[in-house]
């Protein structure tokens, strides 16, 4: 006979067992939250503020209008995915350019807000292959990634207390896991690997979004191919948890017929636009800046040449 102390459900593991009831969009994939969204994006909002305050924001209206036309694009493609799936979300968007020259990276913080370093356009080339790395932070995003490990590090380190009292209790403790969880080092910039579920995730996910909004997908393909032709030191996918550039682009290639579904789709969207309501032409909003259709992805080239210090992980 079991006691009465056994049979009971601590409350505990009950939030846990409903907590595990969240799934990642698109993948269905079980995820453990137990951080509000509110919280995490406070704390995003702060981490951002000060990679503000400390790298080099981009001056220059082209790279900006680049990267904002195409981060708004994706954007936009994911709250309107998410609305259709009955999961409508508030993402307060912001989109901006790093001008540092040696780190090929980009990165999103919770709630939206999305830095992209100038290393790293030579290697994407056009907007689609932008598109490739927005549309993956954008994924981290929508798939709540940062507070899932969050949520990880709770259980591990703090019992699975809530993160307001983890941050009461032991508050420079609990700066470095948010900063953990998010991608980021100690010192704000440095990017540290999500785990390999999460990274396959991003790419499915970022594949369909990019294609939702009018890029085309196969671009992820000759995107790393170029980076895996940049050299320089990479530490073994079982030690960096990252996937290795040719594991990735097997993976890219059995996701990519979905992603070309939807590419088709918002193709067709394009050349048959619905007309809004009693809606004026000059109401209408601008387009997007005009980029250059690619054709089928072409074999991997010499592509951007970079010297062994340089950082060309996407995280």
């Amino acid at each position: 006979m079991y006691s009465s102390a056994r049979r009971m459900i601590p409350a505990f593991a009950l939030s846990l067992l409903l907590a595990g009831c969240v799934t990642a969009p698109m993948t269905g994939r079980n995820q453990l939250l137990l951080v509000g969204d509110g919280e995490m994006n406070a704390m995003g909002v702060q981490a951002f503020q000060q990679v503000l305050t400390e790298e080099p924001v981009s001056k220059d209206p082209q790279k900006n209008a680049l990267v904002s036309g195409v981060g708004r694009r994706i954007a936009q493609a994911a709250e309107q995915y998410l609305a259709g799936q009955g999961r409508p979300e508030q993402f307060a968007w912001e989109f901006v350019v790093i001008e540092n020259d040696e780190t090929v990276n980009a990165w999103c913080l919770p709630g939206g807000k999305v830095a992209v370093y100038t290393g790293i356009l030579p290697v994407t080339e056009t907007e689609d292959g932008l598109a490739v790395v927005v549309a993956h932070e954008v994924a981290h995003a929508i798939a709540r990634h940062s507070n899932e490990r969050m949520s990880q590090g709770l259980i591990v380190e703090m019992g699975g207390q809530a993160l307001s009292a983890a941050l009461q209790s032991q508050p420079q403790r609990t700066r470095e896991m948010f900063l953990q969880a998010v991608g980021l080092g100690a010192n704000v910039g440095v990017v540290l690997p999500f785990s390999r579920t999460q990274e396959y995730e991003a790419d499915r996910i970022g594949l369909n979004l990019m294609a939702m909004a009018g890029y085309d997908p196969r671009a992820s393909i000759p995107l790393w191919e170029r980076m895996n032709s940049m050299g320089g030191p990479r530490p073994p996918e079982f030690l960096s948890t990252h996937p290795a550039p040719q594991h990735r682009i097997e993976a890219l290639n059995q996701m990519m017929p979905e992603a070309l579904g939807y590419y088709r789709g918002a193709a067709g969207t394009r050349q048959t636009p619905p007309a809004p309501a009693a809606a004026p032409a000059q109401q209408q909003p601008a387009p997007p800046p005009a980029r250059v259709q690619p054709a089928p992805p072409p074999p991997a080239g010499p592509g951007f040449s970079a010297g062994p210090s340089r950082s060309y992980r996407i995280k």
